[in-house]
């Protein structure tokens, strides 16, 4: 697959970038320095990145690769880290791909032949800690991903929004999808999460107010411009007619069946309406893109969480990027978000240990204040819908 994007970086757009990152700036690579390291460690720089690090070499920090003056050692372990860390899951974790030959019952064996095939995918070459670009040659637009292992999520469109995000809590709202071959796996069908992807949770609704509550948190979700599948919309109205919710509309959108999804989303319009739902949706009003509605939205995907509708990984990831990431990382939120590394860092051993840290920490934030009392500056001080015939959280 190629990159989404034919826009490349230009050396000023670069620099404006690198001004937002809390690193030195030294002088950028020449074209000589970038074939050099190119040809030393055996990859190919993708067009933008090339640009990137010719108008400056982050440096100052572990987190950056410095392609200069690094030890070539460290070099070649971040280079060669996202294999390894599938090698990893291969031997501990009963990792295999589906596109590889039957596993055999040895792991020394399996270990091979999973070598074998990983010494044929797309280079990923680090940008900033474990972000990640394919290193194609010539092309630009590639999202940055998040590689821990076979936990590998995308955390920018492409790099100037992944800078926008990792730095300044900003983000694009398009959706985004991985281009390039076998890594595109983990995000789009594996078991990695795509962070821009619909949220993966599974239904929780007991009562009719619930029901409601689901489906304006599902509008919430499509207000700050994340993406549904027609089978999660169908499935809210399922759920709220069978719990007694009654718009004229609602038996419409339960009722669709697979050849009729794409009229999922005007009927979910219709039933928002009906409901007076949009009335009660917070604006964007405020410098931070839909602050409210992201805090309402984190304490959601909290309970989700907690309730065990929301797997802790796939939640605490969703929650770094359109929570702590977009709110300006607000120090409330950094413990879970530690936490949710913690989860993601290559040991996938303790990993269920982990996982009960983070529903721990969704529960502290949920005893809790809401929104939290150190959000970040310029914050009005709403909170959760005080109407009392909206849905309330509890």
């Amino acid at each position: 697959m190629t990159a989404q994007s034919p826009s490349l970086l230009t050396l000023e757009t670069a620099g404006d970038l690198q001004r937002m990152l809390r690193a030195e700036i030294g002088p950028g690579l020449s074209e000589r320095e970038l074939d050099a390291v190119e040809a030393r460690f055996g990859f190919t720089f993708s067009a933008d990145h090339r640009v990137f690090l010719a108008a400056g070499l982050p440096h100052g920090s572990r987190s950056w690769p410095d392609w200069r003056d690094g030890d070539p050692e460290d070099l070649a372990e971040r280079l060669s880290r996202p294999v390894e860390g599938v090698l990893f899951d291969v031997e501990h974790n009963s990792f295999w791909h589906p596109a590889w030959s039957p596993r055999p019952a040895e792991t020394s064996d399996a270990l091979q032949i999973a070598r074998s095939e990983l010494a044929t995918v797309p280079q990923l070459v680090p940008v900033h800690s474990h972000r990640y670009l394919p290193g194609t040659a010539g092309e630009c637009g590639h999202p940055v991903l998040s590689v821990h292992q076979t936990d590998i999520i995308i955390y920018g469109n492409d790099l100037s929004d992944y800078v926008r995000h990792e730095f300044t809590g900003r983000a694009s709202r398009l959706p985004a999808h991985a281009t390039v071959g076998f890594w595109s796996y983990f995000v789009n069908g594996g078991p990695g999460i795509d962070v821009t992807a619909p949220t993966p949770y599974t239904p929780y609704a007991v009562s009719a107010q619930e029901a409601i509550e689901c489906l304006r948190m599902l509008a919430l979700e499509r207000l700050i411009g994340r993406q549904h599948h027609p089978y999660q919309l169908i499935e809210a109205g399922l759920t709220a007619l069978a719990l007694g919710v009654e718009t004229e509309s609602l038996p419409l959108l339960a009722g669709l069946s697979r050849t009729e999804h794409e009229s999922a989303d005007a009927l979910f319009d219709q039933v928002l309406a009906e409901l007076g739902l949009p009335e009660g949706l917070p604006g964007d009003d405020t410098d931070i893109p839909w602050e409210a509605a992201r805090w309402e939205l984190v304490h959601w995907w909290l309970r989700l969480i907690v309730n065990g509708s929301l797997a802790p990984g796939a939640g605490g990831d969703v929650i770094t990027y359109e929570g702590w990431g977009a709110l300006a990382r607000p120090q409330s939120l950094q413990p879970l978000v530690d936490k949710v590394d913690t989860y993601n860092e290559r040991d996938a051993i303790r990993r269920r240990t982990r996982e009960q840290a983070i529903v721990t920490e969704a529960e502290r934030l949920l005893a809790g204040p809401w929104p939290p009392l150190d959000r970040s500056p310029g914050q009005s001080g709403f909170g959760l819908p005080d109407d009392p015939t909206s849905p309330r959280y509890r």
